[in-house]
């Protein structure tokens, strides 16, 4: 974790973030058929050593807060647990290929679904294409919700800590905020949550598993725009 970047909870408010770091918008790339594929970073914001992003959903200044969330008299109690992501992941078993999955986590990237879908994929993956296939797709996925394992260790793609504010052409919404390369989020309690290489912070307001995203901007139409 770098030193000073952290990102706090604050209670019925914002998330505060501290340190100096990336900022950018991150659409889901799709191919011919609709399926998610890519991810295609767009225009970047900056946070020079603190900046507050939105967390109701409401801000008329997106991805950051305008204190919106006092007007509307926003409630952002935290319901997520803290366990452990290993602790409660389910496993699918493959030949020489494990899928660990947290599905609370789900964020909606649709990245799971080509290709008969990453679980398939990893029961099949004694063809080597079906294993590559079944890697790939779980790293796109930027909650963390699936996780690749090869000989016992976790396969994690490369980030730099940065901050992505995920948007979702094909789908018509704006998506969560996705926090990459281990930064440390804080509770508005106080507790340190665990950290992870990637998970996604919920900026609709409405996930039931708050801070984190749980896709209710799929279901409610969230959109920044």
């Amino acid at each position: 974790m770098r030193d000073g970047v952290k990102i706090k909870v604050s209670k019925d408010g914002p998330y505060l973030v501290s340190g100096e770091v990336s900022i950018a918008e991150q659409a889901i790339g799709t191919d011919g058929d609709g399926n998610s594929i890519k991810w295609i970073e767009g225009r970047k914001f900056s946070c020079k050593n603190a900046c507050a992003l939105c967390r109701c959903g409401h801000s008329s200044n997106k991805p950051f807060c305008s204190g919106k969330h006092a007007e509307i008299g926003f409630k952002g109690e935290e319901t997520a647990d803290n366990i452990p992501y290993e602790k409660k992941a389910e496993i699918t078993k493959g030949e020489g290929l494990i899928l660990k999955d947290v599905p609370i986590l789900c964020a909606g990237a649709r990245f799971c679904d080509p290709c008969g879908g990453t679980w398939t994929l990893t029961e099949e993956s004694a063809d080597a294409e079906k294993k590559k296939i079944a890697i790939e797709q779980a790293c796109n996925c930027p909650s963390g919700r699936l996780t690749a394992c090869e000989d016992g260790k976790n396969i994690e793609p490369k980030f730099e800590q940065s901050i992505g504010v995920v948007e979702d052409p094909e789908a018509g919404v704006s998506g969560p905020l996705w926090i990459r390369g281990g930064i440390q989020i804080e509770s508005a309690r106080g507790e340190n949550y665990e950290i992870r290489n990637r998970i996604t912070l919920c900026r609709c307001g409405k996930s039931k598993n708050k801070p984190f995203c749980d896709a209710s901007h799929m279901t409610t139409g969230f959109s920044d725009k």
